[in-house]
Order: C-alpha cells, then structure tokens, then sequence
C-alpha cells in the first residue's frame, strides 16, 4: 500500500486543498493512473479542482520522487505512488491494466559484466507482459 499522503506530510509539502486531492486519488496499491484519470476522479471529491491544477501537481510529485512517472507502452504516461519500494511492472497485452510485482532476486546482478560494455548500471526496469485474467478468459 502507497503511504505517499504521510510522505508528503514528512516533507512538510504544503497541503493545499488541490494538492490534498491529487494526493488522495494517487494514494493505494497498484494505483497506475493517467493524468486524465486523476482529473476524474479529483474533480468528483473537489469539483473546482482544473486540469491544470492536476498536470502541475503530478509533476511536482515526479520532480520530488514521490510519484513515479511510468510508460508501458504507446499509451499514456501513469503516475505511480509506490516510488520508495524497488518494484517492476506486470502488464496486460490487451486491456493495459498495470500491477506492481517484487520478484526476489537482484536484477542488476543478473546482468553479467560482458554484458555491461563498459557501462556503469544504476537501475532496471522490467515490464512482464501478457493477458490479465480477466482478458485470458474473454
């Protein structure tokens, strides 16, 4: 589960009302939602809330590292609030829905140093895809 409302408050981010709102619709597990998503649902608990509002929120939490931006595709950026636990993505081929998976393991270690050519690795990101359970039976 995201804490990413108590991050916030730890860094003594000034909770404005908007910003209070964008928080709470990012706040949960597996929340990948795209800007436009966040809009809607924003917009049903603080009506007045505008799309610009949410789109300069979104990036000061990207600029912060509290949020992570993330793209699995051709399809819109999501913004992912589980951005202090290493995690990588599961993706459905079909419908797009995106879950968070913490496999054991080291990936960095995974990839030998022939491999490297010279460079020098900071972080992986893997994306597992295929067909959800609810698309595999359709």
């Amino acid at each position: 589960m995201s804490d990413l409302l108590e991050r916030l408050r730890g860094r003594g981010w000034r909770m404005t009302a908007q910003r209070r709102v964008v928080a709470e619709v990012l706040n949960g597990e597996h929340v990948h939602l795209t800007a436009d998503e966040v809009h809607a649902r924003a917009v049903a608990k603080l009506p007045e809330i505008s799309r610009a509002t949410v789109y300069n929120t979104l990036g000061e939490l990207v600029s912060l590292g509290e949020v992570l931006e993330v793209t699995t595709d051709k399809r819109a950026k999501r913004y992912d609030p589980n951005a202090h636990r290493p995690h990588h993505h599961l993706v459905c081929a079909r419908c797009g829905a995106i879950r968070d998976v913490h496999p054991t393991g080291n990936p960095l270690a995974d990839l030998p140093d022939t491999e490297r050519f010279g460079f020098t690795v900071s972080d992986v990101e893997v994306t597992y895809r295929g067909l959800c359970p609810n698309c595999a039976g359709a």
